[in-house]
């Protein structure tokens, strides 16, 4: 499921990316505040940017592919940024595997995307990313890590999430995201971007309204929530969409 709320001008635009329940591509104009109160209305050109959506596996390179046939075809369509979701790297079975998976910020797969994002030449958001932090030898954790990418390929900006979910699910018993991830210690400040200024933000950080407002504060136009949610936290965050 996807919302996308545009705010009147000077007041912020809600990018909101769930991992379930939303088309596989969806394209849209992101309506930016004028310059100049001299500029008319209808001489802006709206950016463009795309909202992917896959199903992640275990296979990393399966998943790849996928995610590389949305992005193409969003920079076909003109799009200039394009946003994938949290775990758009792989959704392993349990917490041996995801750690067992996980990559460093300068491994193979970050460099796939380099690339991908140099050969479409869009700006890329990869919502959530599995990362071996430097502290991976110490700590045995990984870390929740939103990597924002420009058009030439180059990583601008990450943000390490800061709140972990950790909570009890209802017949399903805990889900103990903190047993393999370790918290990120920082915000990332808003990024200037073709489609906008960009908070950062990762899933259950969307329930801390001080991150929102910190980033907001800090010039942020746009705040990006990729979320991979399931069958029941989804319901815990989000309405059923207008008919």
């Amino acid at each position: 499921m996807l919302t996308f709320i545009i705010r009147p001008r000077r007041q912020l635009l809600p990018l909101l990316c769930s991992g379930l329940w939303i088309p596989r591509l969806l394209v849209l104009g992101v309506q930016r505040r004028p310059r100049a109160m001299a500029i008319s209305t209808s001489s802006w050109k709206l950016p463009l940017v795309a909202v992917c959506q896959i199903t992640s596996t275990p296979d990393k390179q399966q998943n790849f592919e996928t995610c590389a046939e949305l992005v193409r075809e969003a920079a076909r369509l003109g799009a200039c940024m394009a946003f994938l979701p949290e775990a758009f790297d792989f959704i392993a079975r349990d917490s041996a595997e995801t750690l067992h998976l996980s990559e460093p910020l300068g491994g193979n797969l970050l460099g796939k995307y380099t690339q991908l994002a140099r050969e479409c030449g869009l700006w890329l958001s990869l919502g959530g990313f599995h990362e071996r932090g430097q502290d991976w030898e110490q700590t045995q954790k990984i870390y929740n890590c939103h990597v924002l990418l420009n058009s030439k390929g180059s990583v601008v900006a990450t943000y390490r999430k800061t709140h972990l979910c950790d909570v009890e699910l209802p017949g399903q018993g805990p889900m103990q995201e903190s047993n393999s991830t370790m918290p990120g210690c920082s915000l990332e400040a808003p990024v200037s971007t073709p489609a906008g200024k960009i908070g950062l933000a990762v899933c259950y950080d969307m329930r801390f309204p001080e991150l929102s407002l910190a980033l907001a504060q800090a010039g942020a136009e746009i705040l990006t929530y990729p979320s991979a949610f399931g069958t029941v936290t989804g319901p815990a965050h989000w309405e059923p969409a207008a008919s």
